[in-house]
């Protein structure tokens, strides 16, 4: 089944979606300090150069959602979107970072690319339209508690207010308690909806609140899910990326290992390309 998604132009050197190539979303979980920003958007920035991937780099200025009260939750807005920002310019990459209140969005969008609704808070009305209204592209993660056909209202109240630029992410659905499953076939049926699909590879294989005080996860599957995702024809890959994932301020059970990526990103170049010469996709 060939489903061929609305192109999206992030800027005037750089396209995502339609016919473009794979392209890839990452980075670590929350910003951890401004040279570690830097140093990770640059090295991942070279591996993604090497293979001709986009890149765009993700990091939270706000995790507001931890488990726990005492979680690192980041450097918060001003200092965050001003270490996005010298990311943006010195590494010479688009950002993104998720949004949590109404109050943060104009300020947030004076430097991001995209901004992503957390999966959450996919049914936050004025959340939603809040980032709708900057005519930003807006990534949506589906809710661990959503069907993929539950995205058609979502992508209502952006397309409401004149926004079409608009991101689709599957991350994964809450399966009991403290554990995900993916439906691959979310990754054909949310493209159905015209937009760009991305898997995101790393929290689908999060345990929120499974280690008690904190998430934790099974990060040895995120190849697994990667693959898939990109065999059901996902347009892009999320994955967060950390150089000491053990070490990481959040999500580190669920954060790829910098020294796997570039294998990874061979591989899954290479299952696309097997799979556009079998005119699957």
């Amino acid at each position: 089944m060939t489903i061929e998604t609305k192109e999206i132009k992030i800027n005037k050197n750089l396209s995502i979606g339609g016919k473009n190539p794979l392209f890839l979303i990452s980075g670590p979980c929350v910003i951890e300090s401004e040279d570690h920003s830097l140093s990770m958007a640059g090295k991942i920035k070279t591996t993604c150069d090497e293979f001709k991937i986009p890149f765009i780099f993700k990091s939270s200025f706000d995790k507001a959602n931890r488990s726990s009260l005492d979680s690192f939750r980041g450097p918060g807005l001003e200092q965050g979107i001003e270490i996005l920002s010298k990311v943006k310019k010195q590494i010479g990459v688009p950002v993104l970072s998720d949004v949590h209140e109404t109050w943060q969005v104009s300020h947030a969008a004076k430097v991001l690319d995209i901004i992503q609704i957390p999966a959450f808070l996919c049914r936050q009305t004025d959340l939603i339209v809040a980032a709708a209204k900057t005519q930003k592209i807006i990534n949506i993660k589906k809710g661990q508690f959503f069907s993929p056909q539950d995205m058609k209202n979502v992508i209502e109240k952006i397309q409401r207010h004149n926004n079409h630029q608009i991101l689709l992410t599957e991350r994964g659905t809450s399966f009991g308690y403290n554990n995900l499953v993916v439906d691959i076939r979310s990754i054909p049926a949310m493209k159905m909806f015209g937009f760009p699909v991305v898997i995101d590879a790393a929290h689908s294989v999060q345990k929120p609140g499974g280690e008690g005080r904190f998430s934790g996860g099974d990060r040895e599957f995120i190849p697994i899910i990667a693959r898939a995702g990109v065999s059901a024809g996902a347009d892009g890959v999320f994955l967060e990326v950390h150089d000491n994932p053990q070490e990481a301020k959040s999500d580190s059970r669920n954060s790829l290992n910098l020294n796997e990526l570039r294998d990874l990103l061979s591989l899954l170049l290479d299952l696309r390309e097997a799979l556009r010469k079998a005119a699957i996709f």
